[in-house]
């Protein structure tokens, strides 16, 4: 199986809508590591890892979001993976 490491940019209504704590369930059901937080200008910055697929399907979620998010657009590239494990966590401050 092979890893995937990306970073996205997530536009749109995202922040002050659960995006990050939705973010956080939804990766960590994946089995998908990294960190979610907001940004000064709006947006949410995600740094993922893990196997390739699962990391495709929490770029898809992205898309979408939480309940109340209305996503206008997912800006993101792959990095060389890390080998990085472990839960998806919240990082505060921009």
């Amino acid at each position: 199986m092979s890893r995937k490491r990306i970073r996205a940019t997530v536009h749109g209504r995202v922040q002050r809508v659960a995006f990050r704590e939705c973010t956080r369930q939804e990766a960590n059901q994946l089995g998908v590591s990294g960190w979610v937080r907001n940004q000064s200008d709006g947006t949410v910055l995600v740094l993922c890892e893990g196997e390739a697929s699962q990391v495709d399907a929490l770029l898809a979620w992205l898309s979408i979001g939480s309940p109340y998010a209305m996503v206008t657009k997912v800006d993101w590239h792959e990095e060389e993976p890390l080998g990085e494990a472990g839960p998806l966590v919240i990082r505060y401050g921009a």
